[in-house]
């Protein structure tokens, strides 16, 4: 485990007392499935990184190549997860916050399996004394990290869940708003084609734009309702 001045600085999104600001705008479903990708590549390359690296201790072929490869793609993952880049937005909610800097200390945990692996196929390369203890090492930490991967993970799929809830009680919302003012509309189209029939010939063209103003509402009424259909479901 790393001491706490070693930890990184927390995203600016943060404000200096730890609390979170709010987003500039919500996360889409596509970002959602990307930041739950991502984070379970690094449960997979963290398994295809420790294997390839008891491989090359073996004197397996290549098996360092793939093991650095291996944990490019780990240290990107993680990397991008926690800092962000130009279509994630690193840390986002205070549950991320306390998974990787608070009692749950993932970032720490990960920072320190990133460094044990580097040092660990250094010395398998260099046949370095040292490598099968720093091995063995890596190996041991790899159940303990795949449980902080797993929970980690879990926070994003329960923030993509509360998120997709959230937009669809927004949807009805403003669905019900729009089906209000179209029911209103309606009402005055309705008043309107009254006065137009009163007002005989020169009530016409006054009539006419009712119709449209009506069929426009119809419209209105048979969209707001398939949204709201699709919110529900």
């Amino acid at each position: 485990m790393l001491a706490s001045s070693q930890l990184r600085t927390v995203p600016s999104m943060f404000a200096a007392s730890g609390s979170v600001a709010t987003p500039i705008k919500p996360l889409s479903g596509e970002v959602f499935g990307a930041l739950i990708n991502l984070s379970g590549r690094r449960r997979f390359t963290s398994q295809r990184l420790v294997l390839y690296a008891v491989l090359a201790a073996q004197g397996e072929q290549n098996a360092v190549v793939i093991a650095r490869e291996a944990l490019g793609l780990f240290r990107g993952a993680h990397s991008a997860l926690v800092k962000g880049s130009d279509t994630l937005p690193g840390i986002f909610c205070d549950e991320l916050q306390q998974a990787y800097f608070g009692k749950l200390d993932g970032d720490a945990q990960i920072t320190c399996f990133i460094t044990l692996a580097e040092r660990v196929l250094n010395a398998v390369e260099a046949k370095n004394r040292d490598a099968a203890v720093l091995l063995a090492e890596l190996v041991g930490l790899t159940t303990p990290l795949l449980l902080v991967l797993n929970q980690i993970t879990t926070v994003y799929e329960e923030q993509s869940k509360r998120h997709a809830m959230l937009m669809k009680k927004q949807l009805r919302g403003i669905m019900t708003d729009i089906e209000t003012i179209a029911k209103q509309a309606k009402m005055v189209s309705f008043n309107a084609r009254i006065v137009a029939a009163r007002a005989g010939q020169a009530g016409k063209e006054f009539s006419v734009v009712a119709g449209v103003l009506s069929s426009i509402t119809t419209e209105i009424d048979d969209l707001v309702k398939a949204a709201l259909s699709g919110a529900a479901a």
